[in-house]
């Protein structure tokens, strides 16, 4: 399959571009203190799963609760000064090293439309750290929604159509398995695999899935994926 076939590509944001998994952990250990020295990561990312799923509204809002539910699961600092810092820390989740540079090659080429369940607080503070590369972005303040919901999938559809761009013409990127690759597969469209955890085991920060969708184009970094689809 060529990438001349593609003139769009959508792109996950919080996993794939911005390593929150990163972002969770430093937070969780700098705000903690030394409790966090006896937790492992794995500890500290089922906590925050969970807590995420007791509080799945915008994450520029939530965060606050999210970080209390998992202090207190955890034995950590529950407080609202904790809590406050990590809705800050939230906020500030930096890109992968090769996130930026990834996609200003990207952009030579493609269409590059960002599809994330954050908010449009979030994606905001997170579209500057990349660089703003993206010619059209969709959260989920837009869709009312938040992936894997085939509706987050179907509003960013017609709104590529408006501007004369088919579903063939569209690759989803993504790391995350259950909120896009299973998801986006089984709605026809072509996906690339960012997996990002590749040689880790479990699933860290992401929800697990029972098995595995085979992607349509399979890398491990950002990097690799531009290297193959515009050169080095």
């Amino acid at each position: 399959m060529s990438y001349d076939s593609f003139k769009v590509l959508t792109f996950d944001v919080v996993g794939t571009l911005i390593d929150f998994e990163a972002g969770v952990l430093e937070g969780v250990r700098r705000i903690g203190g030394p409790r966090t020295a006896a937790l492992s990561d794995d500890q500290i990312f089922a906590s925050y799963k969970r807590g995420r799923d007791a509080h799945p509204e915008r994450s520029s809002e939530v965060m606050f609760n999210v970080y209390r539910y998992l202090a207190r699961e955890l034995d950590l600092p529950s407080d609202d000064g904790a809590c406050d810092a990590f809705q800050l820390a939230v906020l500030r989740w930096q890109p992968f090293a090769d996130s930026v540079e990834a996609l200003k090659r990207l952009r030579t080429k493609f269409r590059l439309v960002a599809m994330t369940n954050a908010d449009r607080v979030a994606l905001s503070a997170y579209a500057h750290a990349l660089g703003n590369p993206f010619h059209d972005t969709i959260c989920a303040d837009d869709t009312g929604c938040a992936k894997p919901n085939p509706e987050f999938f179907a509003f960013n559809k017609g709104r590529q159509s408006a501007f004369g761009y088919k579903q063939s013409d569209i690759l989803h990127v993504a790391q995350s398995q259950h909120h896009d690759i299973g998801i986006a597969r089984k709605l026809g469209y072509k996906v690339c695999w960012i997996e990002r955890r590749q040689g880790m085991k479990g699933f860290g920060g992401t929800p697990e899935v029972p098995e595995l969708t085979k992607p349509d184009f399979h890398f491990a970094t950002m990097k690799a994926f531009a290297d193959a689809a515009v050169g080095s």
